[in-house]
């Protein structure tokens, strides 16, 4: 996602129009980090009106120090991943029935493989599917996604393990053979 930097200047300077255009050329890639974090199409887009409000209160501040898109995406995470600790400190369960087809390529068998995909994740814990979509969909680091969750480096990798299985678990249940990369015992 690349957001022109005279469409930021814009915001910032409070041009009319230039927030809503900048929510408009954004709102889907933030919209499905925070739905494959949060697990539900209700709950996603509540955090990502979350999201943009976070955007507008912190535009101000924001240096410049990394791409605009890059802090972006880092304040979706850290809503859904904040929604996610809440919820679970409420113990409100993730329905699979809940999410909603997600558009995949032409390919019938992309969609079929997107789809059953999108069903695994969902039966995954809210810790594990938010580690499992950090690192392998937005390619952070263990250590960052230990930081962002309040964990250490070590039980992300465990979550990420087991996450991991899990998903190879489920998809090998619906007919989907997904090879796992064998760990090589350290000498």
């Amino acid at each position: 996602m690349q957001v022109p930097q005279q469409l930021i200047e814009s915001v910032r300077r409070g041009e009319p129009g230039a927030f809503e255009e900048l929510v408009r050329s954004t709102h889907r890639p933030v919209y499905s980090l925070v739905y494959r974090i949060v697990g539900n199409a209700e709950d996603a887009a509540d955090v990502t009106q979350d999201v943009y409000l976070r955007v507008w209160r912190g535009l101000r501040g924001f240096r410049g120090d990394a791409n605009f898109s890059t802090w972006l995406y880092r304040v979706a995470a850290n809503a859904a991943l904040t929604y996610v600790k809440r919820r679970a400190r409420g113990g409100v369960p993730t329905e699979p029935s809940e999410l909603p087809d997600l558009p995949a390529s032409d390919g019938t068998e992309e969609r079929a493989d997107a789809e059953l995909l999108e069903q695994a994740l969902a039966t995954l814990p809210d810790s594990q599917r938010a580690v499992v979509v950090l690192k392998d969909v937005y390619g952070w680091t263990c250590d960052e996604i230990g930081k962002q969750m309040g964990t250490t480096e070590g039980a992300v990798k465990v979550r990420l393990f087991r996450a991991r299985q899990r998903l190879a678990d489920e998809l090998a249940s619906a007919g989907v053979v997904v090879p796992l990369k064998k760990r090589k015992k350290s000498s």
